[in-house]
């Protein structure tokens, strides 16, 4: 078992400091999702905030998720920093557990601030909240709130080979 307490720290934010707020769960992020993310994060001259959000069952600690999530997170988390970090943009990840992916959001939203959220809707059998977690999440989000769907007519390669020639 892994604790993450190192990444439940309050971090330093310049004043006026932006902070555009990426939570996901399920082992993925649509690239289009981050596509998205980076360029209003560009826009705003905002920090990236990538949070994996991992769902810890009761038989573990809040702060001690199961191992294999955590090998879960690792790369995809990694791989969301190289992205934003070759768009000049700078990246404060985090990973997040709670008993729900709304739990975990909340206890994330109660020790950081952020200015934007943008949310992964579920496309073409793509990972991404549920109906219930997205209507949970404009009700209680602590800032403003985009709720991203990528486009479901496209297969997977389409939609990340779009995703990365937008980058480019």
């Amino acid at each position: 078992m892994t604790v993450l307490n190192f990444w439940r720290h309050k971090p330093v934010v310049p004043a006026g400091g932006r902070r555009i707020l990426v939570p996901f769960t399920g082992g993925e992020l649509d690239p289009v999702v981050l596509d998205a993310a980076t360029r209003i994060a560009k826009l705003e001259d905002a920090t990236l905030v990538p949070a994996y959000l991992i769902v810890t069952p009761l038989k573990y600690r809040l702060e001690t998720p199961p191992q294999h999530e955590v090998a879960v997170a690792m790369p995809l988390l990694e791989a969301v920093e190289h992205a934003a970090l070759r768009a000049g943009l700078p990246v404060d990840a985090r990973v997040e557990t709670g008993r729900t992916p709304t739990h975990a959001l909340q206890r994330l939203w109660d020790v950081e601030r952020f200015d934007r959220i943008v949310a992964p809707a579920p496309a073409g059998g793509s990972h991404g909240f549920t109906p219930k977690e997205l209507q949970w999440i404009l009700v209680h989000a602590p800032s403003e709130t985009v709720i991203l769907r990528p486009d479901p007519t496209l297969a997977e390669g389409v939609r990340l080979a779009r995703s990365l020639d937008e980058v480019a």
